[in-house]
């Protein structure tokens, strides 16, 4: 086992060179077989683990550029700066004006919800409505959560999924995903999750109002396709 100095060292090098390293890899650069060492010397620099993978990953808290909703992803690994799945999912849900369905928070954090929703939902520590045929998370607080439930069914569009506001930049994203998806059958969905997997939060509804507005036909196969831009 490396000293440690020599530890803090070592880790420097190895996330600076990976961003994302699991337990294996740890082991041989602190050179111990001894879980508690390891996660000693990475407390002493402070440590996320990932939410994904079964929690297999690990990375130091200073290197990840969270997103709005506190969410990093390196390759498909992704960490929250609350921790667990379980502490991510009610800040989401929290700050999400029109609440989350189910859809939703799982294209969002990349990752199964079904068993921590219900866990969620039977702590009180996030509330569920039905809207549209399905279920609305919303906040545990009654007000907070009667605003977003309002919010979700009186907005123009919010019932098929279309968010209130659409930025300009979301706009282009939703764009440039259909010329690099070029020959692709155009669904909605799909640039949606895409979208969404990348950090850029956007709904199917946002999605379908964007191909309408620019022309876009849900049955373009054609590499040379042009958009209205």
């Amino acid at each position: 086992m490396l000293t440690a100095s020599d530890s803090i060292e070592a880790l420097t090098a190895l996330f600076h060179s990976r961003p994302v390293a699991d337990i294996a890899t740890l082991f041989a650069t602190l050179e111990t077989k001894s879980r508690m060492s390891v996660f000693r010397r990475l407390s002493v620099m402070g440590y996320l683990t990932s939410y994904t993978h079964a929690g297999r990953f690990y990375t130091l808290m200073s290197l990840p550029t969270f997103d709005r909703d506190g969410l990093w992803c390196h390759q498909g690994i992704c960490f929250s700066r609350h921790g667990s799945l379980k502490a991510t999912v009610p800040c989401i849900v929290e700050n999400a004006d029109a609440g989350r369905t189910h859809h939703e928070l799982q294209v969002r954090l990349r990752v199964r919800v079904h068993n921590t929703l219900l866990d969620l939902v039977q702590e009180k520590r996030i509330g569920r409505e039905t809207w549209s045929a399905q279920y609305l998370y919303v906040s545990a607080d009654a007000a907070r959560a009667e605003a977003q439930l309002t919010l979700r069914r009186t907005q123009p569009g919010m019932a098929s999924g279309a968010a209130v506001e659409v930025t300009t930049s979301a706009v282009i994203d939703v764009l440039l995903d259909l010329v690099r998806s070029a020959g692709v059958q155009v669904d909605a969905s799909r640039v949606a999750e895409r979208l969404n997997a990348r950090g850029i939060a956007v709904t199917p509804g946002q999605v379908e109002d964007i191909f309408s507005r620019h022309g876009v036909k849900k049955t373009a196969h054609s590499r040379s396709k042009r958009l209205r831009l």
